[in-house]
C-alpha cells in the first residue's frame, strides 16, 4: 500500500499544481522513460497559462496556434476531428492541379528521362525544374514547423492528421506529441533517381513526422500509416513503382534525446530512418533513441534502420507476412556505426528465418540482442548474421522491461492513438 501511494504521489509532481490529472495536455514525459528523459528531460508545453492552451479543428487554426518555428513561448494545442493538411485558408481541399507548375507534365517527364535514353545521371532541364516548383508549392502547404516547448495532443479518440508533414526542426527543443493518428503523407510530384540502387527509384519528400536535429522529443501513442491511399495503388514507371511516401518517424541530422512509446506503425514501407547519412561523422554521440511498447504491423522496413544512433528498442510486437500487400523485408537495420540495444522484442512472421530480422548496411558491426522471439521461438538475429554483441554502451533510462511472453497481448492493447481519452 505505502508503494503504491509513492508511485501516485510521483506521478501527481508530473503534473503542475492546479491542473487535473485527467488533463492530458498537462503531462510530461517520465523521468526515466528512455532517452527523451535524458538532460532535463521532455515536458512540452506543460507550462503554458490558460492563453496558450488551444483547440484546433483545421489547418489554419494549428498553423496560428502554433505561432511560426521561433515561437518558443510554452503551448498546448489539442486536435479535434481530422485536419487536411492539403487545404487552403478557406479549408478548401487541394490536389495535384492547385499545386502542379504550368510547365509540368507526367508524360513529358516520363519520356525525357526514360533511363535507355537519358542514362544514369540525375535529372534536369525543363521538366524537372517544373516538378521541383510544384512540389515547393505543396510543400508550402502539408509542412508544418513545430517549435520549442509545444504539445500537440489528439482530444478524444478520433483526431487525425492526413496529408501532412510535422516538422521539428534543428534548434527546436521540447516537444510532445500524443494520441494522433497521422495519415498519407502523400507526395504528389515524386522523384526519379536513376542512381537509386541497382536500377533507380521513385522517392518523395514528406514523412509523416520529420525530426530533423531537433532535441528532447516524446512521441506516444500515436497512429501512422498510408490512409486511404496504399501504395498498392500506385502504377510502375521505368520498372519501378512511383512511390508517393517516405517515412513515419524519421529522424536525422544530429537530432537527439528522442522517446518513441506506445505507436502503432501499419501498413506502410519506410518506417523510420536514424541517421540518414554514411558520412555524416557529427551524427556520432547523437541520434540516442528510445523505442518501446510500439505496434509494427505490416511494416515493410526500416522498425528503425540506424546509423550511428544509440538506440534502445524493447517490448515491441512486430506482425507481418511475405506475401502481404506490404511484404515484411527486415525489421532492424544495422548500418554504419550504429549502436542498437535490443531487448525483449517479439515477431510474427510466418516462414521468416532468425538473419533476416536484421538487414546489415556498410558499416554494421554490432548489434546487442535479448529476449527475442520470432514465432513463439527464442532467437538471437545478431548472431545469425555474425554481428558482435559488443555496441559500447548500456541502457541505463528506462522502466521496467517486460518478459517477451506478455509483449503481443500488451503491445496490442494499449498501442496506437485514440487510447488517450
Amino acid at each position: 500500500m505505502k508503494k503504491m501511494l509513492f508511485m501516485l504521489a510521483v506521478c501527481l509532481c508530473m503534473i503542475p499544481a492546479g491542473v487535473h490529472a485527467a488533463d492530458l495536455g498537462r503531462q510530461t514525459l517520465g523521468t526515466n522513460d528512455g532517452w527523451g528523459a535524458a538532460s532535463g528531460g521532455t515536458t512540452g508545453g506543460v507550462k503554458a497559462s490558460s492563453s496558450n492552451v488551444y483547440t484546433v479543428s483545421n489547418r489554419k487554426q494549428l498553423v496560428s496556434a502554433l505561432g511560426g518555428s521561433a515561437n518558443s513561448t510554452p503551448k498546448i494545442i489539442y486536435i479535434q476531428g481530422t485536419i487536411n493538411m492539403n487545404t487552403n485558408d478557406n479549408n478548401k481541399t487541394l490536389g495535384f492541379n492547385d499545386y502542379k507548375d504550368p510547365a509540368y507534365d507526367l508524360n513529358a517527364y516520363l519520356k525525357a528521362y526514360d533511363p535507355a535514353k537519358w542514362g544514369k545521371k540525375a535529372p534536369s532541364g525543363t521538366q524537372e525544374d517544373a516538378r521541383q516548383r510544384s512540389q515547393k508549392n505543396q510543400k508550402a502547404r502539408v509542412v508544418i514547423d513545430i517549435p520549442s516547448n509545444t504539445t500537440i495532443i489528439g482530444s478524444g479518440s478520433n483526431a487525425k492528421v492526413t496529408g501532412g508533414n510535422f516538422n521539428i526542426k534543428n534548434g527546436v527543443d521540447n516537444v510532445i506529441i500524443r494520441n494522433i493518428e497521422f495519415q498519407d503523407a502523400y507526395d504528389y510530384f515524386p522523384q526519379w533517381d536513376p542512381t537509386d540502387g541497382d536500377s533507380g527509384n521513385w522517392n518523395s519528400e514528406y514523412d509523416n513526422i520529420t525530426i530533423n536535429g531537433a532535441t528532447h522529443i516524446w512521441i506516444d501513442h500515436c497512429t501512422f500509416n498510408d490512409g486511404s491511399n496504399p501504395d498498392s495503388g500506385f502504377p510502375y514507371y521505368y520498372g519501378r513503382k512511383y512511390q508517393h511516401h517516405d517515412g513515419q518517424t524519421d529522424m536525422a541530422n544530429g537530432a537527439n534525446y528522442v522517446t518513441l512509446s506506445y505507436n502503432k506503425y501499419n501498413d506502410h514501407d519506410k518506417g523510420s530512418v536514424i541517421g540518414n547519412s554514411d558520412s555524416k561523422t557529427s551524427d556520432e554521440g547523437k541520434l540516442k533513441v528510445t523505442i518501446h511498447h510500439n505496434y509494427y504491423q505490416n511494416i515493410v522496413q526500416r522498425a528503425p534502420r540506424v546509423r550511428y544512433g544509440q538506440v534502445h528498442i524493447y517490448n515491441n510486437f512486430y506482425a507481418g507476412s511475405k506475401s502481404a500487400a506490404y511484404p515484411f523485408s527486415y525489421a532492424w537495420g544495422a548500418g554504419h556505426a550504429s549502436k542498437i540495444y535490443a531487448q525483449n522484442n517479439v515477431f510474427e512472421v510466418p516462414g521468416l528465418a532468425a538473419d533476416k530480422v536484421i538487414s546489415v548496411f556498410s558499416g554494421g558491426k554490432a548489434l546487442h540482442e535479448d529476449g527475442t522471439l520470432l514465432n513463439g521461438a527464442a532467437i538471437n538475429a545478431s548472431a545469425a548474421n555474425g554481428l558482435s554483441q559488443s555496441v559500447g554502451w548500456t541502457p541505463s533510462l528506462h522502466g521496467s522491461i517486460g518478459s517477451s511472453a506478455n509483449v503481443k497481448s500488451d503491445v496490442i492493447s494499449n498501442a496506437g492513438a485514440g487510447i488517450l481519452k
